[in-house]
């Protein structure tokens, strides 16, 4: 068995120019004249935005006129190229999602899925766009989570985060990683037993010229190595062109040999060319098809079946189809240049729309802001903005590495600025905290008391005061809301249990005091003034013994005060009696109302009753004087008279009110 390094050329090849800018092969390899075919490449995978792999371009010179063949640049090599990825075809069918608008979990997501249902060697374009956008949004949420934690007073050295669905998405790629190890450990050994077995084939092909049997079983042993060298399977790259070469040399050759038996020859010549015009009749409509990519994959399917599957055609008919083949494969070679020419118009589209939002963001960044809240409303603007710039789409892949350090620079430049303002606040903050701890204290202080009167509004005033005071480090804050608020609901839960306690007892004494005046409504004088002052005094103990009506109910007290006062009315008392009776009562609802509000008042008012009668008395004993020459029975001397001791006797009762009021203070 020869070494495939030193294979012979075809006899007759012609030199073919390499200008691929797709393929890492650029050989300037030589073709037989007959099968000047092309050599083809798998679809160029269009450039990723942001993505590890290594993109493919390209090259306009396939489309020059100048050249008869440069339109096969653009198709070379498949077999080379499925020899070591099995999985170009399914990797053409598996879609390719928005990543960049995916979610950390989503992205993790369909790692996990393609690596469990696709062909490892299928999608490597695949996951390494979705690695690129796992990290790149995994950075910048790690960018967050560390302003937050130097925001909050943390030092740098000490910040450390780790999120469960980060390791889940290392354990998925890991996982990947060793699929696509064990398949290419796997593949090199299949491609070297491969190569070992297209050799022997090589090898089987030669001695059919020299060995001494039946032309017959000599063809039929031919075509037998024929579908061996078909079935066996790819070979390692770097071999393929001299192996073909050798095998399609050696097949020329058997059938030169073969010119003793031209009957064979023609019948075989025969069914290579009914299905090569077969093949130009389907490629040809291929290049009526507008969908681009497809008409690309499924020509390079043609070549290869018109290069691996059939063999040569009679001399005569080689180059007129083979100039077919040709046309139609520079047509759809020129529709997926144009294709590529519309992309490309669209990345620069985008890379336009992105760097208008990267200058929103600097002109932001350059904006004089002074409070929270105004910071609130910048973040959410910058926000927005990058979410715009996430979704736009691609920009041309010699630009994408320098436009996202753009707009990282920029979104850093941002946060830089908000940090400084906001480490100028961390003082202001743990100040807010001393300061609502203080007001923790007093409440938890407060909780327990029975002052209600003072308490409550302690506490009232604390509440107000906590909402006067500002921010607090975010770590602290709802730590001590829910002390603050503990306190303060178990005081005022306290109250509401009392006042519910009181508020029965409330309305049980409503409910005996409307019987009460009931039966006071139907009292009758006895004519015995003692004995019906004593019951009208039993009634009025009896009425506060009962105790305090609802304030909705208060009502039911005037009406108690006009019973009273009506009866009292019917009695032949004197008028300052009754009149201290009804005082008298007036007095316990004002003392049963707990409030020493209306006390004051009406002490304040008695004592100005009785700075009014005296200045009135002063008058009309000043008016005596004009009465020198006058008699006392004189009917004007004797009305001021009357006048003076009718406010005397007033004086005398106002004065009674006050010394009582006073004997409740």
């Amino acid at each position: 068995m020869s070494d495939i390094n030193n294979l012979p050329k075809a006899e007759g090849e012609e030199e073919v120019n390499k200008n691929v800018s797709h393929s890492d092969n650029n050989l300037d390899e030589k073709k037989p004249v007959e099968a000047n075919e092309p050599e083809i490449v798998e679809e160029a995978t269009v450039p990723e935005e942001k993505a590890s792999t290594t993109a493919e371009t390209v090259d306009d010179s396939a489309n020059s006129d100048t050249d008869h063949d440069a339109v096969l640049n653009e198709i070379e090599d498949s077999n080379a190229e499925d020899a070591e990825d099995e999985g170009n075809k399914e990797r053409h069918t598996i879609e390719v999602k928005a990543y960049d608008k995916m979610s950390l979990e989503a992205l993790t997501i369909e790692l996990e899925t393609l690596t469990k249902n696709e062909k490892v060697q299928a999608i490597k374009s695949h996951v390494d766009a979705i690695n690129s956008e796992f990290k790149e949004k995994f950075q910048s949420l790690l960018d967050e989570k560390k302003e937050d934690f130097l925001n909050d007073g943390g030092n740098e050295i000490d910040f450390y985060y780790s999120s469960p669905i980060q390791k889940r998405f290392k354990e998925a790629y890991h996982d990947y990683r060793k699929k696509l190890n064990d398949h290419y450990q796997n593949l090199e050994k299949n491609l070297k037993q491969n190569l070992a077995d297209k050799l022997e084939i090589i090898e089987e092909l030669k001695g059919l010229i020299n060995v001494e049997e039946n032309i017959n079983t000599t063809y039929k042993h031919f075509k037998e190595l024929q579908e061996r060298w078909r079935t066996t399977g790819p070979i390692p790259r770097d071999k393929y062109n001299n192996a073909w070469n050798s095998y399609h040399h050696h097949v020329e050759m058997f059938y030169d040999f073969l010119h003793l038996n031209r009957d064979l020859r023609d019948l075989d010549f025969k069914h290579n060319l009914e299905r090569k015009l077969l093949i130009i009749e389907r490629a040809e409509e291929l290049a009526k098809d507008d969908n681009v990519m497809r008409a690309f994959r499924e020509i390079q399917e043609l070549h290869k079946m018109w290069k691996e599957e059939l063999g040569p055609v009679d001399r005569e008919h080689r180059e007129t189809i083979w100039n077919k083949f040709k046309a139609a494969t520079k047509t759809i070679n020129d529709k997926r240049q144009l294709y590529y020419q519309e992309i490309d118009k669209v990345y620069e589209l985008n890379l336009e729309k992105k760097l208008e939002v990267i200058n929103a963001i600097n002109t932001i960044s350059t904006e004089n802001v002074n409070s929270h809240n105004a910071w609130q409303k910048k973040i959410k603007e910058i926000e927005a903005l990058r979410e715009t710039f996430f979704s736009i789409g691609k920009v041309p892949s010699k630009v994408n590495e320098a436009t996202w350090a753009k707009f990282k620079e920029s979104v850093r430049t941002f946060n830089r600025k908000k940090n400084a303002f906001y480490k100028d606040l961390k003082k202001d903050q743990y100040t807010n905290l001393q300061k609502k701890l203080e007001l923790i204290k007093i409440a938890e202080d407060n909780k327990d008391s029975d002052d209600f009167e003072v308490a409550t509004a302690l506490m009232k005033k604390i509440q107000s005061d906590w909402k006067k005071i500002g921010h607090v480090p975010r770590k602290d804050s709802d730590k001590i809301w829910k002390r603050f608020k503990a306190a303060c609901n178990f005081y005022f839960d306290r109250i509401h249990a009392t006042k519910n306690a009181a508020n029965k007892e409330s309305l049980n004494a409503f409910n005996n005091k409307t019987k009460l005046l009931d039966s006071l409504k139907d009292l009758k004088s006895t004519g015995n003034k003692e004995k019906d002052v004593e019951s009208i005094k039993d009634f009025i103990n009896t009425w506060k013994e009962l105790g305090r009506v609802p304030n909705d109910k208060r009502y039911i007290e005037g009406k108690f005060n006009k019973a009273i006062e009506e009866f009292l009315t019917t009695l032949k008392m004197d008028k300052n009696e009754v009149e201290m009776i009804k005082f008298e009562n007036k007095l316990d609802a004002i003392s049963a109302s707990d409030d020493n509000k209306d006390l004051d008042y009406e002490r304040n008012f008695i004592r100005k009753k009785i700075d009014e009668v005296k200045s009135q008395i002063n008058q009309l004993e000043n008016n005596l004087q004009f009465f020198t020459n006058v008699d006392d029975d004189n009917p004007l001397v004797k009305d001021v008279h009357k006048n003076i001791k009718a406010h005397k006797d007033e004086l005398k009762l106002w004065k009674s009110k006050l010394s009582m009021i006073k004997e409740m203070y």
